[in-house]
C-alpha cells in the first residue's frame, strides 16, 4: 500500500491496549489510534468513517449491518476471541470485509463465577460497605459452601471447569443442558439432572451456555420460581439468557437469596438500568474475560492479525 492504513482499536476502557500489543511493528504501513470510551449511533459512525481497520473487544460495541454499511473505508475488522454475536457477518461478508478473531486464554471467567459464589456465601460486598461505613459484621451471617450443591448450566468448557473448583471445595455438583448425557456429565465432575431438577436442588446455579435462540430466556420467572428461598443465581455468560423483569420481581419478592451479575443487556451499564435498585445483588462491570493475560492474547494476536492481512494471508479468519 502506498499510504499508511489506519487502525482503530476501540472501548480500550482499562486504557491497556497501547501497552499490551507490539503496534510498532506496524509502522509504517500502519497507524493505530486507540479509543477508550464507548459511543454508538452517528458519533460511532462518524469516529470510524477515516479507518481501514477496527480492532473491538468483545461485544462492547456491535456492528450491525447498518453500521457496517456506513463505513466504506472498513477493509479488515478484528474481535476478541473467535465469537461475537454483535457482528453481522452476513454483511461484511457482503461488502468483502475480512473478519478475524483471536484467542482467548485460559478459564478467567470461571475463576471470576466461582469468586462470586464465594462472596455471596460470606456477604463480602456488603460486609465491606458496612465496615467502610463504621459498623462492625453486618446482621447477616455467612456460611461454608462444603456439602452444598453447585447446580452448571452448560457444562461446557468453562461449566467444567467451574464444576472443579466446587468438587475442590466439597460442594456435590449437578448439571444440565439440552445436550448433556449423563456420561458427558460424569466426565466433567457432574450428574446430570432435568432442568426442573437443577432449579429446584440448587443452592447455587451459575450460567455457562452460549446465547441462542434457543437459550435466550432459558431462565425466567417459572426457573427463578422454583429456586430455593435461600439460593443464589450467577451469570457471567450472556445477559440474554436470564429474564432480567424476572430476576428482578424475584429479588423484590425475596424468592430467591441474591444474584451475582457481570453481563448486561447494555453495556456500558446506564446508571438508570433497574437492575442496579435491585436488593441482594452483587454487580460486576463485565470483568470475566479482562484479565492481563487474557489481553496480552488479544493485543498481540491483533497485530499478527494485521500483519498477516497486510501480507495477503490473513490468519484466525472468521469471515471472508
Amino acid at each position: 500500500m502506498d499510504t499508511a492504513i489506519k487502525i482503530a482499536i476501540i472501548d480500550d476502557f482499562q486504557h491497556v491496549a497501547a501497552a499490551m500489543g507490539d503496534w510498532g511493528r506496524l509502522r509504517p504501513r500502519a497507524e493505530t489510534t486507540v479509543f477508550t470510551d464507548n459511543v454508538t449511533g452517528e458519533a460511532l459512525i462518524e469516529r470510524l468513517a477515516p479507518f481501514d481497520v477496527v480492532m473491538v473487544i468483545r461485544e462492547r460495541t456491535k456492528f450491525p449491518r447498518e453500521v457496517i454499511e456506513q463505513l466504506p473505508r472498513l477493509k479488515l475488522l478484528i474481535t476478541a476471541g473467535m465469537r461475537n454475536l454483535g457482528i453481522d457477518l452476513d454483511a461484511c461478508k457482503a461488502r468483502g470485509i475480512v473478519v478475524c478473531g483471536t484467542g482467548t486464554g485460559s478459564s478467567p471467567t470461571a475463576e471470576l463465577a466461582f469468586g462470586m459464589l464465594l462472596a455471596l456465601s460470606r456477604n463480602t460486598p456488603a460486609e465491606e460497605t458496612s465496615l467502610r461505613a463504621g459498623t462492625w459484621q453486618t446482621q447477616r451471617l455467612g456460611f461454608g459452601v462444603s456439602g452444598l450443591t453447585l447446580g452448571v448450566l452448560g457444562l461446557g468448557r468453562l461449566g467444567g471447569i467451574m464444576a472443579g473448583y466446587a468438587r475442590a471445595f466439597g460442594m456435590d455438583v449437578i448439571a444440565w443442558s439440552q445436550n448433556l448425557s449423563e456420561e458427558k456429565a460424569q466426565a466433567g465432575g457432574a450428574r446430570r439432572v432435568e432442568k426442573a431438577e437443577l432449579f429446584a436442588q440448587a443452592d447455587f446455579v451459575s450460567l455457562h451456555l452460549i446465547l441462542s435462540e434457543r437459550t435466550r430466556g432459558i431462565v425466567g420467572a417459572a426457573e427463578l420460581g422454583a429456586m430455593k428461598p435461600s439460593a443464589f443465581l450467577i451469570n457471567t455468560s450472556r445477559s440474554g439468557l436470564v429474564d432480567e423483569a424476572a430476576l428482578i420481581a424475584a429479588l423484590k419478592a425475596g424468592k430467591i437469596a441474591g444474584a451475582a451479575l457481570d453481563v448486561y443487556e447494555r453495556e456500558p451499564l446506564p446508571a438508570d438500568a433497574a437492575i442496579l435498585s435491585a436488593p441482594n445483588t452483587l454487580l460486576t462491570p463485565h470483568l470475566g474475560y479482562a484479565t492481563r493475560e487474557t489481553y496480552e492474547i488479544y493485543f498481540q494476536q491483533t497485530v499478527e492479525n494485521v500483519e498477516a492481512w497486510l501480507a495477503g494471508a490473513p490468519v484466525r479468519v472468521i469471515s471472508g
